[in-house]
């Protein structure tokens, strides 16, 4: 119970920060999306080296590198994120935060999933319930878009995709470590998109004041630290768990995008979202229901194991 308590801590933080990113990307709408991502990894692989560093784990990453199964997992993670990542940014700089929050909202749809169908994870009738409303949302919510919301159902399915490869890499691994290998594998990703885009656009993320430059340069920061938070939770959680916690970061989005920035949302919208919430809340008290058990009374979710 208490490495359950703990990861739902980890992933809680972790959730918490990645609702105000809206906010933060959005300082950064004088520069190309496509420009923003690679600079990001850029200094978050700088930020996990210093890390590393200090915290003298280059031996564990060292000992990642030479494990082929494990370096395989992790390169895989470190695609879906930098897609998930990308995906984001262009949504957020775009205007479409409240797409974005659809997302995020649909994403623990494919996180129960993955984990029912790769990690044999059980699910209870009101999971399946949930599931089955959130589903149901989903399509109207598209139809209410007239078009596919092709970013929204990208998030959802990098993220879902990406926590799926990175506890499978080793759930023994810790979150700054996982990190490090994930941006090291991309680094070269970014690096070429880079390249490609001064050939084409030139480069013009630090030619709009040092504000701008250091919001760009602190996104490394901002990044590693709830990824850290979030490899800490996938170490303690199953993938059903972390589909629950992540309902916070989609509701932060959504707010903003209505509240602040006033996108807006159609009846079809407002229909669909809801169903997505109802399926959340049944998932949310049935997680907490099962919390509540007493050790050793039966579950149909995969048990944590204890310290």
């Amino acid at each position: 119970m208490r490495r359950t308590r703990a990861g739902l801590a980890y992933g809680i933080s972790a959730y918490v920060i990645w609702g105000f990113f809206p906010i933060y990307f959005g300082l950064l709408s004088a520069v190309n999306p496509l420009e923003v991502v690679p600079w990001r990894v850029s200094a978050t692989l700088v930020f996990c080296a210093l890390i590393v560093t200090i915290s003298r784990r280059w031996g564990r990453v060292l000992g990642i590198v030479r494990s082929p199964r494990q370096l395989g997992w992790f390169a895989l993670s470190g695609i879906m994120l930098y897609a998930n990542w990308q995906l984001f940014v262009v949504g957020v700089m775009t205007g479409h935060v409240i797409e974005t929050a659809l997302g995020y909202f649909i994403n623990p749809l494919f996180t129960i999933l993955l984990g029912v169908v790769f990690r044999g994870e059980r699910l209870t009738r009101l999971q399946w319930a949930a599931v089955s409303v959130a589903a149901v949302g989903v399509l109207i919510a598209a139809i209410a878009y007239g078009t596919v919301p092709w970013i929204a159902l990208g998030l959802a399915l990098t993220f879902g995709l990406y926590g799926l490869a990175h506890k499978a890499g080793g759930e023994a691994v810790d979150g700054i470590t996982g990190l490090a290998i994930e941006t090291l594998v991309t680094a070269p990703v970014g690096a070429l998109q880079l390249v490609l885009i001064s050939a084409l656009t030139g480069l013009e993320a630090f030619s709009h004041g040092a504000a701008v430059s250091f919001f760009v340069l602190f996104s490394g920061v901002l990044t590693a630290v709830p990824l850290i938070l979030f490899g800490e939770s996938a170490r303690r959680l199953p993938l059903s768990y972390l589909g629950f916690v992540q309902f916070l970061t989609p509701i932060m989005s959504f707010l903003y995008g209505t509240l602040v920035l006033h996108e807006e949302m159609t009846s079809g919208r407002w229909i669909g979202f809801i169903a997505v919430w109802v399926a959340l809340v049944i998932l949310i008290v049935d997680m907490l229901g099962q919390l509540r058990r007493p050790p050793g009374g039966q579950t149909n979710t995969e048990p944590v194991p204890l310290d």
